[in-house]
């Protein structure tokens, strides 16, 4: 695997595959045993300040604190600068997950996820992340309805991405990340990949399979800043059109992982 690669798999949203994967627990689609492994895919999740704890827990014993949500009440917000949409309001919840820029929010509980890096004694360096619980009024999820449908996301997400591609072919994106000028391509291609789990529908898969891997290239156009532009307006040109496309792939994987699941 590559560092490209690499870096690209390590800035998945985390709080997708909580919502994805609670919500279809919840549901009664997948057994609660698969639940925490599916959503640390491979990392060590711990939870801070979950109900009945008095320190930090492996996420597998936090989970049954929702044991008694319904899957509409387990909802994913990807808030931004200027984009608090989903929110309940302000708040210590609210401030930080504009901070991680991503929450899940539940009747009751938010969750943020945090991102811990650690270096051992022989100095290797490796990363928890802890889930860091916030208490929410009873009706908190009912902020997140107002974002946009499944199909009204993906209507946006492929013109957004159209009027991007072309304006980063203009800037000769190629000359300065090639490997993302190469992903972007791929994208308008059908891509039947999905990490999400049963009881969504095909166009939420479809949705969300474009928008996780986009997020991750978008990720790595921020890394790449300056880039290989000519200058500085050059450089302000590309950040100017990742802009927009940046927050249409965030509404798609909110409407992605909170569409209506189906037995």
């Amino acid at each position: 695997m590559s560092s490209v690669t690499d870096t690209v798999s390590l800035t998945a949203r985390r709080s997708s595959r909580f919502v994805a994967w609670v919500r279809a627990w919840r549901a009664g689609l997948v057994p609660f045993d698969e639940v925490a492994e599916s959503i640390a895919a491979g990392e060590e999740h711990l939870v801070a300040d979950a109900p009945g704890t008095w320190t930090d827990v492996p996420l597998a014993d936090a989970l049954p604190s929702l044991a008694k949500h319904s899957p509409d009440d387990i909802r994913l917000v990807l808030p931004a600068a200027g984009d608090p949409r989903g929110l309940p309001g302000p708040g210590d919840f609210s401030g930080a997950a504009l901070l991680a820029g991503e929450a899940v929010v539940t009747a009751g509980l938010g969750f943020v996820p945090q991102v811990r890096s650690h270096t051992s004694g022989s100095g290797m360096t490796f990363e928890t992340v802890l889930w860091r619980v916030f208490p929410l009024a009873a009706d908190a999820p009912a902020a997140s309805l107002t974002m946009p449908g499944a199909a009204e996301a993906e209507a946006e997400l492929a013109s957004v991405l159209a009027e991007t591609t072309m304006t980063l072919t203009r800037l000769d994106v190629a000359a300065w990340r090639p490997e993302l000028a190469g992903a972007l391509a791929a994208l308008r291609r059908p891509d039947g990949v999905t990490d999400l789990p049963p009881g969504f529908d095909p166009r939420a898969r479809r949705l969300f399979a474009r928008a996780a891997v986009l997020d991750r290239v978008l990720v790595l156009a921020g890394q790449a800043a300056p880039g290989g532009a000519v200058n500085g307006y050059e450089a302000q040109q590309r950040d100017a059109a990742l802009r927009p496309l940046t927050t249409a792939c965030r509404r798609a994987l909110v409407a992605a992982c909170n569409a209506p699941l189906r037995p």
